[in-house]
């Protein structure tokens, strides 16, 4: 059943259970194609211009397919986005997370990877260039030698290797992220991208895998 009672929500009645539960119904209803599109309107943008008030981080990948916004079905100053390819935490991500925890509020992240991620793809396949895609792929490297040693899919195994392997360097980034993990005001989660159904699926977190 679609809620269609979506409200705008504050950090400050918004746990990151709720939080995750805003996204799951978001991608449901994006999923069955009741998509409601909310939080677009002149009087929001004008509500919005005094402060911002995202009840999520997503850490999502630069792939044109995979844009949270519409894959969780929120609107203008609902979720904080941060965006490169492979869904990469390095010190400018972690530094904007790390922005969004200390002076927004923002209590839930969400490091969602995808199916048949290029990013993914170059380091599993080793290619390299005279730019700076290098300095991505070595990020994914490590996960690569876990995916290879799986049974099932390299690519698919690949890239929820590296989402957990993000989450723990996001979890254990110091001195603010891992101590606001560790007192239970940050929950961190993995989350993968279906491409064709749209489906979002909710990975194990690390210490329940």
């Amino acid at each position: 059943m679609i809620d269609t009672n979506h409200t705008y929500y504050t950090v400050n009645n918004l746990t990151a259970e709720a939080a995750l539960q805003e996204l799951i119904k978001g991608n449901d209803r994006y999923v069955l194609d009741h998509v409601e599109h909310p939080h677009e309107g002149a009087q929001h943008r004008v509500e919005l211009s005094r402060a911002q008030h995202p009840f999520a981080i997503v850490l999502g990948c630069a792939d044109s397919r995979v844009v949270p916004e519409l894959i969780f079905d929120q609107g203008v100053g609902d979720l904080f986005v941060l965006r490169v390819a492979g869904h990469i935490a390095d010190d400018a991500v972690i530094a904007s997370i790390e922005y969004a925890v200390e002076h927004l509020g923002t209590r839930l992240l969400v490091v969602l990877g995808h199916e048949r991620c290029g990013a993914v793809m170059a380091a599993i396949e080793h290619i390299f260039s005279e730019g700076k895609l290098n300095s991505l792929i070595r990020y994914i490297e490590p996960a690569v030698k876990v995916g290879q040693g799986l049974k099932g899919d390299v690519l698919s195994n690949t890239v929820r290797a590296h989402i957990n392997l993000m989450v723990q360097t996001i979890q254990t980034t110091t001195p603010i992220l891992s101590h606001e993990v560790g007192n239970g005001t940050l929950k961190v989660v993995p989350a993968y991208y279906r491409l064709a159904t749209g489906k979002v699926d909710f990975l194990p977190q690390l210490d329940e895998a």
